[in-house]
C-alpha cells in the first residue's frame, strides 16, 4: 500500500472519527489543564482592559482631559479590537488557531509597555489601538479552541470557566489600581500589564492545535496523533477504558472546504449571524458602558478616586460568583435561559443603580449588575461557537464579537458626551436598555445548543 493509500485510509476510518473521540473523552486533568493555559491568557486580557479603566480617571486628573477625550481614549482600545476580532477569526480558520492565540497575545502585551510611555492624547490612542488589535483578536480565538477540545456534556460549562478568568483578571487589575496608582501613578500600572508577554513562550510549548480545525483542513495524520495523545493521557489519568468507536462518516469534515465570511449570511447561518450580532452589540455597548466609567461614576456619586477603587474591587470581586452561578445552571436548563435571565437581571440591577439615592443601595445594585452581567458574558461565549461548524467557526465568532466592538467604540465615546447632560442615572438607563435588547434577541429569535454535537 502506498503512502498516499494509508493516508486516504487514516481518513476514512479514523479522521471522521475526530468529534466522537473528543466528545467520549472523561473529564480529567488533561482538559483542566487547556482551561488553565486558555484561562490564563484570558486573565492577562482582562488585567490590560482593567488597568485602563482604573487608569482614566487619573489620566482625566492629572492631563486635565474633558470627559470626551477620556472617551476617546477608552474608544480607541474598542477599535483595534473591532479589527482583531473579524481579521483574527478569518486568520485563525484558515491558519490555525493557536499561532493565532500566540501573536495576538503578544502584541497587545508589547502595546500596554508601550502605554506607560505615551506622552499626550494622540499617543494613548495610537497605543490603545495596538492594545485592543491584540486582544480583541485573541478572545474568539481562544474560546473557540477550548470549545474544540471539551467535551459535549461539560463544553458550556467550561467555556463560561474560561470567562470566569476574566474576573480574576479585573479583580487584579483593580487591587493594582487601588494600590499601585494613587502611590506610584498610572504609567507602572501599564508597565505591570507587560509581564504577560512571557506567558508566550508557555503557549507555544504546551499547547496543541485543535484536532477539529486540522481535520476541517482535511489533515488527518496530524489531527490523529493529538487525538491519540488526549485519549492516552485520558486514560492514563482516569484509568478509565474508553468505549469502542461508532463509524460514522457524518462525523467528518475532512472533505469540506473551508466556506468563508459570506457563508455567514447564507442558509442556514443567516438567521444565527443575525442573532448574535444583535447581542454582541447590545451586551458589548452595555458593559463598556458602564465599566469604563465605573470609577468616573463612583466620584460622580461623591466618592474620592481612592475611595471609587476600592468600591469598584469590592464590586469586580462579585463577577467571580456570577460566573460560576452560569456555569453551574448552563447545562442544566440551557443556554437560552440563562442568557436571557441573566441580562434581564442585569438590566434591572443597572437601572436600580442609576437610581439608587444613597451608599447601601448603591452599592447593593453595583454589585448584583456585577454578578449578572459577567455571568451572561460567560453563557454568551459559550454559546457562540456553538452555533457555527469548525470551518467557519473562528470566523462567525469573530465577526459577532467584532460587530460587538462597534458597541464598545460608541459606548465610552457616547457616555462621555452624555454623562454631563443626562447624569449618572441616565447613563445607566441606557445602558439597561441595550441589556434587554441583547437578551431579547436570542429569546424572540436564538436557537438552544445545549447537547448538540459542535459539529
Amino acid at each position: 500500500m502506498s503512502a498516499s493509500d494509508g493516508e486516504t485510509s487514516l481518513s476514512t476510518t479514523v479522521g471522521t472519527n475526530i468529534s466522537q473521540r473528543l466528545d467520549r473523552l472523561p473529564i480529567s486533568w488533561l482538559h483542566r489543564r487547556l482551561l488553565l493555559i486558555h484561562g490564563c491568557g484570558w486573565l492577562f486580557d482582562a488585567m490590560d482592559v482593567g488597568i485602563i479603566t482604573f487608569v482614566l480617571a487619573a489620566l482625566a486628573r492629572e492631563w486635565k482631559l474633558p470627559s470626551d477625550q477620556v472617551g476617546l481614549i477608552g474608544s480607541a482600545g474598542m477599535a483595534g479590537m473591532f479589527v482583531g476580532a473579524l481579521v483574527s477569526g478569518i486568520v485563525a480558520d484558515f491558519y490555525g488557531r493557536k499561532t493565532v492565540f500566540q501573536w495576538t497575545l503578544l502584541i497587545f502585551c508589547i502595546a500596554t509597555a508601550l502605554c506607560a510611555l505615551a506622552w499626550s492624547v494622540t499617543s494613548m490612542v495610537v497605543f490603545r489601538f495596538l492594545v485592543g488589535l491584540g486582544l480583541g483578536g485573541e478572545l474568539p480565538v481562544v474560546a473557540s479552541l477550548l470549545s474544540e477540545f471539551i467535551p459535549r456534556q461539560k463544553r458550556a460549562k467550561y467555556v463560561v470557566l474560561l470567562e470566569s478568568f476574566w474576573a480574576y483578571g479585573w479583580f487584579i487589575a483593580a487591587v493594582i489600581a487601588y494600590f499601585v496608582i494613587p502611590a506610584f501613578g498610572w504609567r507602572i500600572a501599564f508597565a505591570i500589564g507587560f509581564v504577560p508577554a512571557a506567558y508566550v513562550f508557555i503557549v507555544r510549548r504546551a499547547l496543541p492545535e485543535s484536532p477539529r480545525w486540522c481535520e476541517s483542513k482535511g489533515n488527518m495524520i496530524e489531527a490523529d496523533a493529538i487525538t491519540s495523545t488526549l485519549e492516552k493521557e485520558s486514560e492514563g489519568i482516569t484509568g478509565i477504558v474508553l468505549p469502542p468507536l461508532e463509524f460514522n462518516p457524518a462525523n467528518g469534515t475532512s472533505s469540506s472546504p473551508a466556506l468563508g465570511f459570506m457563508s455567514l449570511w447564507q442558509t442556514p447561518y443567516l438567521r444565527h449571524t443575525l442573532v448574535l450580532w444583535v447581542l454582541w452589540f447590545g451586551l458589548v455597548f452595555g458593559y463598556y458602558g458602564i465599566f469604563v466609567w465605573l470609577p468616573t461614576l463612583l466620584v460622580k456619586s461623591g466618592y474620592s478616586l481612592v475611595s471609587s477603587f476600592g468600591y469598584v474591587v469590592w464590586i469586580t470581586f462579585w463577577q467571580i460568583p456570577g460566573y460560576y452561578s452560569a456555569a453551574a445552571l448552563i447545562e442544566r436548563i440551557g443556554r437560552k435561559p440563562v442568557i436571557v435571565s441573566y441580562l434581564s437581571l442585569s438590566a434591572f440591577a443597572a437601572y436600580m443603580f442609576g437610581h439608587a439615592s444613597s451608599n447601601v443601595p448603591l452599592m447593593f445594585w453595583a454589585c448584583a449588575m456585577s454578578f449578572f452581567n459577567l455571568g451572561a458574558w460567560g453563557a454568551v461565549y459559550a454559546y457562540t461557537p456553538e452555533l457555527y461548524p469548525t470551518r467557519i467557526r473562528a470566523t462567525g465568532f469573530g465577526s459577532a464579537v467584532a460587530f460587538g466592538r462597534i458597541g464598545g467604540i460608541l459606548a465610552p465615546f457616547v457616555v462621555g458626551i452624555l454623562l454631563p447632560t443626562i447624569g449618572r442615572e441616565g447613563v445607566l438607563t441606557l445602558n439597561a436598555g441595550l441589556f434587554l435588547l441583547a437578551g431579547g434577541a436570542v429569546g424572540l429569535f436564538g436557537i438552544e445548543t445545549k447537547g448538540r454535537v459542535l459539529e
